[in-house]
């Protein structure tokens, strides 16, 4: 590093996202009339200066740099209409004065985290510390309101401009000393006096140079001693980046979203903003709490004209304790609780959040996109006609697959077929725009459901996927392929067939069909038999409409259901911790055969009626079996009378009577409830039991009747009644009371109890 010279720039320090700074920094800068603005920001940034205060660009937006390697990084600097930086910009453009960005460029930025990293610091960051240094010294035990009232009450652009230099110079004092922050802070100091240094070298005077940058990096500047050489930045560890400017949100901008530079309310902060430059410095207070009591009324709370009133005039009251004329957020937030909610903060919480955060969101025109995947995007936002839903506001959507005949075009008869491509895609790429709702369609298959909301996070991972591809579908055929290598089980791949069909991407369907068949080979477990058979029988029932083959999955799913019914026997004698995943297999399986003819069904009831009458097999599968086969109406009431009573005896131990019976609950529960001599042989079952037999019982019954929903547990209480010649109402109500708090305990106790000791 070289010296730096005796004469220095004109500095303006700020605070990011401050009104007042913003608002001044113009004053400032009227007044001083440089010939070139340098803007604390990476200097690679410089490119996208003007896209910045474009045309059709409304802020809050963001500069991103991305790495090109995974895993991916990211650095992202927003700008709010009140960011004191934007202004700048905007102040240079209107004036046509030249203006750049000063600090480290982006690759550098990320180069320098990439070390922090390997040489993780450990303890407080350097961004809470000072905060808690403030909170400690501050009367107002907040960082937040010492700065508003401090700073952005400050008198004029030289109150603003000296209070910030001194604010600048105590954080400094503030730091923790031998961090790697205050090393990065350094070396970004001297670059930027570097910058400093490089434009006078262009023919620019010292004071013909105005920079804006953090209040805590003017001392480091003007008193600091180095200048970083070309040698010494060439030395800086760096990594290669692409840069593009996307929309922001006043939620990534407040603290909410852990972003380390942002406020709490930046809602708010526009409101000071307009305030200042309405010239009426109670215009925040106003506002505040008419937001307040307006989003009040709309969810039905009444707040009355009166009560606004009296809360403008506490606030002011409150601010004039602390010897101040005008409001902080905190007095004025006070005032809102103590007037509009009786003093209670939890009437006003949502209230406040909502208005002091704020639901904005910036807007870039598409000429200004700056990656292939982003344009390819927005492309076919506006193709299908899906603009309006880019917003904070949740929408849902129905799309109908089917053939739309009442237009002229395929381009329109297609459209919600073509929108469901699109958002299969982005579900499989995790881009949060959509969000698709798996719910009970009504045998309406040519229906889907989505919920789409935009957020600020869905164009960071748009960004991201260019990794993948430079085009939404390339993308996705890419994360298709790369799931089908990593994939470990058949049910996997069968999940990628499934992904590709939707996504209507044949060669993708064809990669994903081959691996499928290629794991054929192999041994299956039958839970994963089951998984894969749901799988590939969904795409049969609901993708008729999809223009792809789906008659090719029809013989890997004959195969798969050949290898249960082999399977199946020899899986059932198992323990109690295997029967539970069996039974969710077998239950799939099930499904699977009901909606496929082309399944050899009565193979399939044989193989369950074999299970169901087994002794030497795990109990809850073979009472499974014969729920599902009561279901279906293969037994009579005869066979499952003579099941019942030979299950239910007391030559079986206690924990398997009553382990088959929760198999034999875990299906259609109004096909047991409708048959009254069950109950008769549950009744006389649990009466014969001793104890430890009652005890052993307990937990399985308990389990078997925990899925019985109250309406089910009222006519199983009325088929009691009848049994014991009780009210039936009365039995109802003691079957559904709650357990006390010492009964639920007992019983729980039961599930760990060690039963081979009785």
């Amino acid at each position: 590093m070289k010296k730096q010279s005796e004469a220095k720039p004109h500095i303006f320090g700020v605070r990011h996202f401050s009104p007042a700074g913003a608002y001044y920094v113009r004053e400032y800068l009227d007044k001083l009339k440089p010939k070139i603005v340098l803007i604390e920001g990476p200097s690679d940034f410089n490119d996208l200066m003007s896209e910045i205060v474009g045309k059709n660009v409304s802020p809050p937006i963001a500069i991103m740099a991305y790495t090109l390697e995974a895993p991916i990084q990211t650095i992202v600097y927003p700008f709010a209409e009140f960011s004191p930086e934007y202004q700048a910009i905007l102040w240079a453009k209107e004036n046509k004065v030249e203006c750049r960005f000063c600090d480290l460029p982006s690759s550098i930025f990320l180069g320098i985290e990439n070390a922090k990293e390997k040489n993780e610091e450990q303890g407080e960051s350097l961004n809470s510390f000072i905060h808690r240094k403030i909170d400690e010294y501050s009367e107002d035990t907040d960082s937040e309101v010492f700065w508003e009232r401090v700073m952005e009450q400050a008198s004029d652009y030289n109150a603003y401009y000296r209070g910030a230099r001194d604010y600048g110079k105590n954080l400094r004092e503030l730091t923790l000393s031998n961090t790697l922050s205050d090393a990065k802070n350094i070396i970004r100091e001297a670059y930027m006096s570097k910058v400093v240094s490089d434009v006078c070298s262009e023919g620019y005077k010292i004071d013909e140079i105005a920079m804006i940058v953090g209040a805590f990096h003017v001392e480091g500047i003007e008193s600091g001693n180095f200048i970083l050489t070309e040698k010494e930045v060439k030395q800086l560890p760096k990594v290669e980046v692409k840069k593009t400017l996307m929309p922001y949100s006043y939620y990534k901008l407040s603290t909410y979203s852990n972003y380390g530079a942002g406020n709490k309310a930046p809602g708010y902060y526009e409101f000071l903003w307009k305030g200042f430059n309405k010239g009426d410095i109670f215009y925040p207070t106003f506002i505040y709490l008419s937001k307040i009591a307006e989003y009040q009324r709309k969810t039905g709370n009444m707040v009355s004209s009166a009560q606004i009133i009296e809360a403008v005039q506490l606030a002011i009251s409150l601010a004039n304790i602390h010897d101040s004329k005008i409001p902080t957020l905190k007095d004025i937030q006070d005032a809102a609780i103590t007037c509009m909610a009786h003093g209670s903060y939890a009437e006003l919480v949502m209230a406040m959040a909502n208005v002091e955060v704020g639901k904005k969101i910036g807007k870039i025109p598409q000429e200004a996109i700056q990656t292939s995947i982003q344009s390819d995007f927005y492309s076919i936002l506006k193709e299908l006609k899906l603009e309006k839903y880019q917003t904070l506001t949740a929408t849902e959507l129905r799309l109908d697959l089917r053939e739309n005949i009442r237009v002229k075009s395929e381009k329109l008869a297609f459209l919600d077929l073509e929108r469901s491509y699109f958002f299969h895609r982005l579900r499989v790429l995790k881009i949060s725009f959509v969000n698709f709702l798996d719910k009970v369609q009504d045998n309406k298959t040519w229906a889907e459901d989505w919920v789409l909301q935009w957020t600020p996070e869905a164009e960071i991972e748009i960004v991201e996927a260019i990794l993948k591809g430079d085009t939404i579908e390339f993308a996705t055929a890419f994360e298709l392929n790369q799931r089908i290598e990593n994939s470990s089980s058949i049910s996997m791949i069968a999940e990628v067939v499934k992904d590709a069909f939707y996504c209507g991407l044949p060669k993708s369907l064809e990669q994903a069909f081959q691996a499928l068949q290629s794991c054929m080979a192999d041994d299956i477990p039958i839970n994963e038999i089951s998984k894969t058979s749901t799988t590939l029988s969904i795409m049969l029932r609901y993708g008729d409409i999809r223009k792809l083959d789906r008659d090719v999955l029809i013989p890997i799913l004959e195969q798969l259901f050949l290898r249960a019914c082999l399977i199946l026997p020899n899986e059932a004698f198992c323990d109690a911790n295997a029967a539970i995943e069996l039974a969710e297999a077998i239950i799939g399986l099930h499904n699977v055969v009901e909606n496929h003819d082309f399944l050899d069904r009565e193979r399939w009831y044989a193989l369950l009626t074999e299970v169901a009458k087994r002794d030497n097999l795990n109990t809850k599968i073979s009472g499974l079996a014969m729920a599902i086969l009561l279901e279906t109406g293969k037994i009579s009431n005869d066979e499952l009378g003579l099941e019942v009573e030979r299950r239910l005896s007391k030559a079986i131990p206690a924990d398997l009577g009553a382990s088959w019976f929760e198999g034999l609950s875990m299906k259609n529960h109004y096909t047991l409830i409708a048959r009254l001599g069950l109950w008769e042989k549950l009744q006389d079952y649990i009466s014969a039991l001793d104890e430890d037999e009652f005890k052993r019982a307990l937990v399985f019954l308990r389990r078997a009747f925990a899925d019985f929903s109250s309406n089910e547990k009222h006519d199983i209480a009325e088929n009691m009644a009848e049994i014991w010649g009780l009210n039936k109402i009365a039995v109802s109500e003691a079957m559904n009371k709650d357990l006390k708090e010492e009964e639920v305990e007992i019983i729980s106790s039961l599930d760990d109890f060690d039963f081979d000791d009785i």
